[in-house]
């Protein structure tokens, strides 16, 4: 299923989900005797005592032949239903790919973080690096690039070469436009405790 086709299954189940909790809401409401005599003359209320099902139709309902087997298709069917929509949601969608500006070029978000988080481990004074490639609409890409310091480096020392880094990405993803956010992290001197 595509990423459009897949939004809008969600959203009319959503829509439809809402409607439904909205109108059993309002007719529950409604059908308080505190409310009764705030609610227009053509809304339908409950009487004193009503079920939405009492026993005798019930009775009555279950004595035909094709109540049992119908509340159980249904109910199977609904579970089923419901249970491979919550997979569907589990479940990535297809990588997007990226189109370079050479014909017939792409490529993946992944492969681009991650040789962006090469780049930026290859940096001196840099310990470890991860990038996040994220596209969004309208040819925009935004990167989140984190950076772990090697102990007794300043950000200051690997920040001109980051910046080169950040730069070399913008001009890799050439028809897109990229947002860099950069986060700088240091490696924490801990002493060892002695009890």
């Amino acid at each position: 299923m595509t990423r459009t086709a897949r939004t809008a299954v969600d959203r009319t189940v959503l829509g439809a989900t809402g409607l439904v909790l909205l109108l059993t809401g309002s007719w529950l409401a409604a059908s308080d005797r505190a409310l009764a005599h705030r609610l227009p003359s053509w809304w339908p209320t409950a009487g004193t005592g009503a079920v939405l099902l009492d026993p005798g139709r019930l009775a009555r309902l279950r004595g035909e032949g094709w109540w049992t087997p119908t509340v159980m298709a249904a109910s199977i069917g609904l579970t089923v239903l419901l249970a491979l929509w919550t997979l569907g949601q589990l479940r990535p969608g297809p990588a997007r790919r990226l189109a370079l500006p050479s014909p017939g070029c792409t490529v993946r978000p992944r492969v681009l973080a991650e040789a962006l988080a090469a780049r930026a481990t290859a940096v001196p004074g840099v310990a470890r690096g991860r990038a996040r490639v994220l596209p969004r609409r309208g040819r925009r890409l935004e990167v989140e690039l984190r950076v772990r310091l090697a102990p007794d480096t300043s950000p200051d020392a690997v920040l001109p070469a980051l910046r080169a880094v950040t730069a070399e990405a913008d001009a890799a993803a050439a028809p897109y436009t990229v947002h860099t956010r950069l986060r700088l992290s240091a490696a924490s001197h801990r002493m060892p405790h002695v009890r």
